[in-house]
């Protein structure tokens, strides 16, 4: 097996195989959150070194990509959640901020390699990178991959479950404590994701008859659905998780 980790600016002719693979990954209400379309492309400029794939045999086998941004230390510091991490990296880089901080954005492995500890790998790289710049934090808003099994249990509850050996009874959670990270607080509104009750309907693959409350497949939180005024809004809690600091 000949592993090489790159970035996607050394492989831009992978860009589409790796969307391929990770889509999957992700439930599709996810690709609707309004705030990384205004982001995105100046991410993809600003921060291409913090964008890695791990190729097998020059396939994409994993990857995942990351943001800098200036953060003092503390919890009251932090960003809210995903969303205001990313468009806080971005009005950093363009105010002329130094970031001190590298937040972990997502890490997905191909389906065809799972459990061969390739996510590990991802963020091992991302780590190093930051180190590299001079950044002595790394932190993540983790999306708990088995929360969606209880999304009517309040996340700063979900966290606080463990097996017998200490450790979250989540996977993902599992994955960074694993690397010496620890849990920091809940992030609330991560992501806020609103739209019409149709637009829902369409990418739940379930139908909203009444106003009210919804369990939605893959969703960590309850959908909240007006049917009055024609609006659901998905809110979003991650996990703000800390690791340790290489410097």
């Amino acid at each position: 097996m000949d592993l090489e980790i790159v970035t996607s600016s050394d492989r831009p002719e992978l860009g589409d195989e790796a969307a391929a693979a990770f889509r999957q990954r992700w439930p599709e209400f996810i690709f609707h959150d309004p705030i990384p379309p205004q982001y995105m492309s100046r991410v993809h400029d600003y921060f291409a070194d913090l964008d890695i794939l791990v190729l097998i045999d020059g396939h994409v086998a994993a990857g995942g990509w990351g943001v800098p941004f200036a953060w003092d230390g503390t919890v009251a510091d932090l960003p809210e959640g995903y969303d205001a991490a990313l468009v806080q990296s971005v009005e950093d880089r363009e105010a002329g901020r130094t970031p001190r901080a590298l937040s972990f954005m997502a890490a997905a492995v191909h389906p065809d390699h799972d459990s061969r500890g390739l996510a590990t790998e991802v963020l091992r790289a991302l780590v190093e990178r930051a180190t590299d710049a001079g950044m002595v934090h790394v932190v993540a808003p983790v999306r708990p991959t088995w929360r969606h099994r209880y999304p009517q249990v309040p996340m700063s509850d979900y966290a606080t479950w463990v097996r017998d050996d200490g450790l979250s009874i989540d996977p993902w959670v599992r994955t960074h404590q694993r690397m010496g990270a620890n849990i920091l607080t809940v992030a609330p509104d991560s992501m806020v994701i609103p739209g019409t009750v149709a637009q829902w309907e369409e990418w739940a693959q379930m139908a909203f008859p009444v106003s009210g409350s919804y369990v939605v497949p893959d969703a960590l939180n309850l959908l909240e659905v007006d049917r009055e005024a024609d609006s659901a809004v998905y809110r979003e809690e991650n996990l703000w998780m800390q690791h340790r600091s290489k410097r």
